[in-house]
Formats: C-alpha cells, sequence, structure tokens
C-alpha cells in the first residue's frame, strides 16, 4: 500500500523546518524572532485548516 503526501503536511513540514533555521540565521534577534514568528503562523494556519496530523 502506498502513502500519499499530503500537500498541506508537507507545507507545514516544511515552514518547522524555515522556522528552525530562521533561529539559527546570521541576522539580528529581532529579525530572526519575525521570521520564526512568521513560520510558524503559517504552521498553525495549516494545521487549523485541517488535513496536517
Amino acid at each position: 500500500m502506498k502513502h500519499a503526501l499530503i500537500p498541506s503536511k508537507v507545507r507545514a513540514f516544511a515552514h518547522r523546518r524555515m522556522a528552525l533555521s530562521a533561529l539559527r540565521a546570521n541576522s539580528s534577534l529581532a529579525t530572526r524572532l519575525a521570521r520564526y514568528n512568521a513560520h510558524i503562523s503559517i504552521v498553525r494556519d495549516l494545521e487549523s485548516a485541517g488535513g496536517v496530523a
């Protein structure tokens, strides 16, 4: 049985990775935190929309 990739699940995973990368970036703390929060808010929106386990 093949497992289907759920696009919203893949996007949520990608945004989680981008959020963690934002924290490690070589920029100011304010910039890193803003980028992290932006990506995490996208993840929360995708999860609340459904389709993400």
